[in-house]
């Protein structure tokens, strides 16, 4: 129909989002050492603090990580706690943060990676990860997996991020449509997002066309754009602060002119105070440089999701980035 609307419209009518990496890497010389010290840490978590921050940055949306390859995970899953028990914590944490962002009215997205790559072979085996990557075998086991959690989640996931969608882990030969059938299992009006390194690495076209958002990873922005050339080894950094490789010059910057590519919702998934990639700083940003940014995708019909630190011992975010959130935040406000 003409008038319906795309299914994941929402991200560019609403203000911004907020993202946090928390994983959990506990410690100890057994298995049951690191389970005991993952729910020390997990049930620490001050949900009430970490929510209080999210209300006062005005963000509409928020991007949390069921966990992402330390062998270890923020919420009990039936299948993993059949066949490798001890890798989730006995608190549902993501459930938790799930329902008080959807009772504020507000959107929650679950973050996964499609594949295992921790440093467990354990882990590895219980997923069936093979030294080839993700075959059959892994694809029926880690989609069980990814089902069981949004069957659990319902429709408190309005979403899903999946990470490391590359292609020597894919190598073109995944069905997409499985991962969607799967992260859609609980809530068929649930968004996908795939990320294979997008803006980051150049790429501007979306993993599938099945996705509905584009998982829009950035490492860095310049003069308030999107810079689309990869940085590894060795980095300069110029008399005016910019990063360079050894003797570049002119760099690809980026921005959005439409809503849509190949009518997937334009999105952009930018680190505040925090890095997607060892090799490049932790990236910060001035407010007009900052506010510009996202002003200026939004007015095109893009969204923005801004990736910011945790304290992984009590779930609070720095001060430094939740303050510039707030202002931001205030800043969408007026604006709008």
């Amino acid at each position: 129909m003409a008038n319906e609307r795309h299914p994941a419209e929402w991200l560019a009518m609403g203000s911004y989002g907020v993202m946090t990496h928390y994983l959990v890497s506990p410690e100890g010389q057994t298995e049951a050492e690191k389970s005991e010290r993952l729910n020390a840490i997990v049930d620490n978590f001050d949900l009430d603090y970490f929510i209080g921050q999210f209300v006062a940055s005005g963000a509409d949306w928020l991007i949390f990580t069921i966990g992402q390859n330390t062998d270890y995970y923020n919420s009990p899953n039936a299948f993993l706690d059949r066949v490798f028990p001890g890798h989730t914590s006995r608190r549902d944490l993501v459930t938790e943060i799930a329902q008080r962002v959807k009772s504020l009215g507000k959107r929650f997205i679950a973050y996964l990676p499609v594949e295992t790559a921790g440093p467990s072979q354990n882990i590895k085996d219980a997923f069936a990860w093979g030294e080839d990557g993700g075959g059959r075998p892994f694809l029926d086991r880690y989609l069980q997996f990814l089902r069981d959690y949004s069957i659990k989640l319902g429709k408190l996931a309005d979403g899903w991020w999946f990470d490391g969608c590359y292609d020597h882990i894919h190598k073109g030969e995944w069905d997409w449509s499985e991962w969607v059938d799967a992260a859609q299992a609980g809530n068929p009006d649930s968004i996908i997002a795939f990320n294979d390194g997008a803006f980051c690495v150049g790429r501007l076209k979306p993993v599938s066309p099945l996705q509905h958002y584009h998982a829009g990873e950035v490492h860095l922005l310049e003069d308030g754009k999107i810079r689309l050339d990869f940085l590894s080894g060795d980095i300069e950094t110029t008399a005016d602060g910019k990063l360079r490789k050894p003797g570049q010059t002119d760099v690809p910057l980026y921005m959005p002119d439409s809503q849509f590519i190949d009518n997937v919702q334009w999105q952009a998934l930018v680190p505040l105070d925090s890095t997607f990639n060892s090799d490049v700083p932790v990236m910060s940003y001035p407010d007009e440089e900052l506010f510009r940014f996202v002003k200026e995708c939004k007015a095109v019909g893009g969204a923005v999701t801004l990736n910011v630190p945790i304290d992984i011992s009590n779930g609070h975010i720095p001060q430094k980035s939740a303050q510039q959130l707030e202002r931001l935040g205030k800043a969408i406000i007026c604006t709008n």
